[in-house]
């Protein structure tokens, strides 16, 4: 299947699911919004897990082209997007790395789970974005362990600024799918 057909399935999943929500909602940013993406109700379904796993599969070809691939990783923010990068991790058959909100206050302390050396090649997978403030901070996260974060992959993304904001601190930001596509 090519990109389009992975996302076209995607998509209809996704729709199958019911994750869109219409109604007033209070998203994570603060911000009012007369839809919510219930991702969860997708990303706890094995189909759609396996739908994102291919077509982000698919898009990561271009990093096998330009050399990136060997030492490439795929981190996920706790917990929303474990399962999402689980998933990839296992389609790639690429390291898992999970990336804690705050480093627990016992054992290891650990805030980045996984095994991360410096200079590895890192993808990042989010569930929804709105501003791409949750997922930036843990871009910055694994910046500072040094690993070469190469792009963020978005299962749906709101259209409400995390595109800019990624260009602004130069992450390639690649949504799966955007929230337009999702309303029809």
């Amino acid at each position: 299947m090519n990109s389009n057909d992975l996302k076209a399935n995607l998509i209809n999943l996704l729709k199958e699911v019911n994750c869109v929500k219409f109604g007033e909602f209070t998203l994570a940013s603060g911000k009012k919004s007369d839809y919510y993406v219930d991702i969860k109700k997708a990303t706890t379904n094995p189909k759609v897990l396996k739908a994102v796993a291919k077509l982000t599969a698919k898009l990561c070809e271009e990093f096998k082209e330009n050399g990136e691939y060997e030492n490439l990783k795929v981190a996920g923010v706790e917990l929303g997007s474990v399962s999402i990068a689980t998933a990839v991790s296992l389609e790639l058959e690429k390291d898992l790395l999970i990336v804690r909100k705050k480093a627990k206050s016992y054992g290891t302390k650990n805030k980045i789970e996984g095994e991360l050396n410096p200079n590895d090649n890192v993808i990042v997978m989010e569930d929804v974005t709105t501003t791409g403030g949750s997922v930036l901070k843990a871009v910055e996260e694994l910046k500072e362990a040094n690993a070469n974060v190469k792009a963020v992959f978005v299962i749906v993304d709101r259209l409400d600024g995390a595109d800019e904001l990624m260009k602004e601190n130069n992450v390639r930001f690649i949504p799966l799918v955007k929230v337009n596509e999702l309303k029809d």
